[in-house]
């Protein structure tokens, strides 16, 4: 068998083996309650309890606020009436949290706090002793402050357990005829706005209507990062020639600048998640 060949064979095994993994871990929860966004890791991780429990077995509980796309909601719940999965949209408060206005650098641990709170509450009155979320295993090497708060409630996180990375995730999910497997990742709007400038209603706004407008014009995977008066726009770096294109650039000038920022511009690196993180130093993402 040529390499390549051999290469795809062992790789589709150990995919397999990670999901064999997963179903076990899932069917020993006997009925569980989701954490879920309605992105990629959490969908696959919705399906494979469903397909393994029975959809009764199953609730999947949103969380909605000034911090998540709007588009994010109607994405989770189509994606959770397919599967027949009960759905509840959960009002979070955390935009009234002074800890999470203040925008620290752990505002993370303290958005997903206010969701697990109320969240377990729903799932202790329903009879839903295990909880999940689709945390995987490549957020174990990212900063995300919001595992704190996981860990503290007992959350478990079945695909980082057994072993699946995001790639993995994706080419699971496509497997699975999930849909929507290669959509791209879309964390909270907060995530734009850089540590130690307070969030406020009107910044979500313009990060969210900016990323709207870009995407009408083609841009698949975009971030508006809120810099004050500058708006710094990340796409791919494939499409980073299409973006300052100058009559592109000019639109997009244009329309940014009536959502009130006062310059706009590129950042030459292209898209990276987390990319606000990098002013952090070792010390602070330890603490």
């Amino acid at each position: 068998m040529e390499i390549k060949k051999l290469v795809t064979v062992i790789m589709e095994n150990k995919l397999q083996d990670k999901y064999a993994s997963l179903v076990k871990a899932i069917q020993a929860m006997g009925r569980v309650c989701v954490a879920y966004s309605g992105g990629v890791d959490s969908a696959l991780l919705l399906k494979v309890c469903a397909d393994t429990l029975g959809s009764e077995q199953v609730l999947a509980i949103t969380a909605i606020s000034a911090s998540y796309p709007e588009a994010d909601k109607a994405t989770a719940a189509a994606i959770a009436c397919r599967l027949g999965v009960p759905h509840i949209l959960l009002e979070t408060e955390e935009t009234s949290d002074a800890e999470f206005i203040r925008n620290s650098p752990d505002r993370c641990y303290h958005c997903k706090r206010h969701f697990l709170m109320k969240l377990l509450d729903i799932a202790r009155a329903r009879g839903f002793a295990c909880v999940c979320d689709g945390s995987n295993a490549d957020d174990e090497l990212d900063y995300r402050p919001g595992k704190r708060a996981s860990a503290e409630f007992g959350v478990l996180s079945p695909l980082a357990d057994a072993g699946l990375g995001k790639d993995e995730v994706r080419a699971l999910s496509r497997e699975l005829g999930l849909a929507g497997w290669d959509r791209p990742a879309s964390p909270c709007l907060a995530s734009r706005i850089p540590y130690g400038s307070p969030i406020t209603h009107e910044k979500l706004r313009a990060v969210a209507q900016a990323e709207d407008f870009l995407r009408t014009l083609g841009f698949g995977i975009v971030r508006v990062r809120h810099h004050g008066n500058l708006a710094r726009i990340e796409v791919s770096k494939e499409d980073i020639p299409r973006l300052i294109d100058e009559s592109t650039a000019a639109a997009i000038v244009r329309h940014l600048k009536g959502l009130g920022f006062t310059w706009v511009c590129a950042d030459l690196e292209g898209y990276r998640t987390g990319s606000l993180n990098e002013a952090l130093s070792a010390e602070q993402k330890r603490r």
